[in-house]
C-alpha cells in the first residue's frame, strides 16, 4: 500500500537525511557538490516549517520511507494558488511500482490550483515521469512551457473544477 504523510516538525531530521540521498542521487543533473562535512546540506529544509507556502511530504510504502515531496505556493493567479513541485524524490527500489505517480495524484488532488512542475534540461527521466503522470492526470488537457529563468520544460495545468 502506499500512502502520503505530512512531515512534521519531529521529522525534520528524518527528511534532512532522505534530501541527502535524493541530492545524491540528482548529482548526475545538478552541479552542486557536497560541502566539507560530506553533504549536500538542503538549504531550505527549515523553511518547510516557518513559511506557511511549503508543504513537507513523506511518501511511504507498506508503512516504509520510500521518499518525499516538497510542495511550494509561488504566487496567484485570479485569486487562485499556484502550486510548484520543489523537490521530488522516489528511491530507487520503488520506482517503476506507480509510488511517484500515486504521490504527485494525491497532492494534485489535495491542492486544488494552478500547478507548474518544472525539470532541468538535463533530466531526461524526470520529464517522462513527469509528461506521463500530468498527461494522465490531465487527460492531456496540459501545457508545456518554457520561462527564461528556469532552463528545462514546465508543465502547468489546473486542478480547479
Amino acid at each position: 500500500m502506499i500512502s502520503i504523510h505530512r512531515a512534521e516538525y519531529h521529522q525534520k531530521a528524518t527528511l534532512r537525511n532522505l534530501i541527502e540521498l535524493y541530492k545524491y542521487d540528482f548529482s548526475e543533473f545538478d552541479p552542486d557538490d557536497v560541502n566539507e562535512n560530506g553533504l549536500y546540506d538542503y538549504m531550505y529544509l527549515d523553511h518547510y516549517w516557518t513559511e506557511e507556502d511549503r508543504h513537507p511530504y513523506f511518501i511511504r510504502v507498506e508503512g516504509l520511507l520510500a521518499g518525499f515531496v516538497l510542495i511550494r505556493e509561488v504566487g496567484q493567479i485570479d485569486r487562485t494558488i499556484i502550486y510548484s513541485v520543489a523537490e521530488f524524490f522516489v528511491m530507487k527500489k520503488y520506482r517503476e511500482q506507480g509510488v511517484g505517480q500515486y504521490a504527485a495524484v494525491e497532492l494534485f488532488n489535495k491542492y486544488r490550483g494552478f500547478w507548474k512542475v518544472a525539470q532541468i534540461e538535463s533530466n531526461i527521466p524526470a520529464q517522462i515521469f513527469w509528461r506521463k503522470t500530468i498527461e494522465r492526470y490531465t487527460n492531456d488537457n496540459y501545457q508545456e512551457i518554457r520561462e527564461v529563468d528556469w532552463e528545462g520544460p514546465i508543465q502547468t495545468f489546473s486542478t480547479v473544477t
